[in-house]
């Protein structure tokens, strides 16, 4: 993506970018034709977002936050809600974020601080929300508040009075992405602006989203790991060391091939993550986290051995490696860490080992613990030392 590097280093996307990505159909290629979407399978929008992904992190965050909040509009909104702002999502003419986290508020997302309270046919907001992705662009804002201390969900419109918006600057990662904290002080939304059940806002509405959220996170490491392998091929075929390009270094050979190995393990996670979702297949989800903790741990390998393989060419101004290590190891962070993503699929697999136990006819033989007599000293008459 030639404009990238001039991206991170502006710390922007401009609108008129967005607006060539929306003219293409990108940001509603899940969406279905009937709302002008492109309808397409999830393998082929895991594509777009690698490729997307290989050139720039951020904007690869821009689809993901974007399709988050469209596909919740599309499955828990209301028929007025989704009048009224799905077709324009699907077209570009409006740019959702997703407002979940806050200050103190990270993996914990049922702990969120933010406060609605029911007032008449209306509901006022107060509270803070923090490192939203493109908050400084997005039109329409998913957010997330207790109400009578049930986390419940909000489409917030960034005109709404009360919501202040302040942007974020020097992020280590996703630098283009137009970070923002927002502020909620007596910010009062209509009452239809609810979506999905009073209380259902984390464990149906957001666990909803973030599970698409890891699968564009992981569809875009994968980008980000080819590219970092893509400039490692092609810089240690030109460069010349001790007398001979550095690729006939044997060490360089084995950092090479460890990469390639990660990069098409990456690939073989993510297009079973699209498999399974295309077939609604139960297991989708944990196919999804495990791609997203596969590929996310690729490529910020992938971009240190990089950077290893360029010396310092890799520390300078003059390449995208910089900013390839700094969008990786967001993507580690991002829409559930990567502890949280162990710890989910260590349930799975011992959800998987309740199942299996059922089914059994064997198990492995565990020695019996030696009785007291034994260890106490006696010794029976099968000893075999005969005293």
């Amino acid at each position: 993506m030639p404009r990238a590097d001039s991206f991170f280093r502006a710390e922007e996307t401009p609108r008129e970018f967005i607006d060539m990505l929306a003219a293409r159909g990108y940001l509603g290629m899940w969406l279905p034709p009937e709302v002008g979407g492109g309808g397409c399978d999830m393998h082929t929008l895991g594509l777009l977002h690698a490729e997307i992904g290989r050139g720039s992190g951020s904007i690869r965050s821009l689809l993901t936050v974007h399709t988050m909040v469209a596909q919740v509009l599309s499955r828990w909104g209301s028929d007025q809600q989704r009048e009224r702002w799905l077709r324009d999502l699907a077209c570009g003419r409006l740019l959702g974020a997703f407002a979940l986290s806050e200050p103190e508020i990270g993996s914990d997302a049922g702990g969120v601080q933010t406060r609605a309270r029911r007032d008449g046919d209306t509901y006022v907001l107060d509270g803070c929300k923090m490192w939203i992705t493109y908050g400084q662009l997005a039109d329409l804002f998913l957010v997330f508040a207790r109400c009578d201390d049930r986390p419940t969900a909000f489409f917030v419109d960034r005109r709404t009075p009360g919501l202040s918006i302040e942007p974020v600057h020097g992020m280590f990662g996703l630098r283009a992405s137009m970070t923002a904290r927002l502020s909620f002080s007596g910010c009062r939304i209509p009452s239809d602006q609810q979506v999905g059940p009073m209380g259902g806002g984390v464990s149906l509405i957001a666990s909803y989203a973030l599970d698409f959220g890891r699968f564009s996170v992981a569809w875009g490491s994968l980008g980000l790991a080819q590219a970092c392998l893509d400039a490692s091929i092609l810089h240690t075929s030109e460069r010349t060391q001790f007398g001979k390009l550095i690729k006939e270094h044997q060490l360089v050979r084995r950092l090479i091939t460890e990469m390639m190995t990660r990069v098409e393990s990456a690939r073989l996670h993510c297009a079973e993550a699209a498999r399974l979702r295309d077939a609604e297949d139960m297991n989708a989800a944990a196919a999804t986290a495990m791609a997203k903790y596969v590929a996310s741990t690729a490529a910020t390998q992938c971009a240190l051995d990089a950077i290893q393989l360029h010396g310092a060419h890799g520390c300078g101004p003059y390449t995208p490696l910089q900013r390839y290590l700094g969008d990786a190891k967001v993507g580690e962070i991002i829409e559930g860490s990567n502890e949280i993503q162990q710890i989910t699929l260590a349930e799975y697999g011992y959800q998987r080992y309740r199942q299996l136990a059922k089914r059994a006819t064997w198990r492995t033989p565990i020695p019996p613990t030696p009785s007291s007599e034994v260890t106490g000293g006696d010794v029976s008459d099968d000893d075999p030392s005969g005293h």
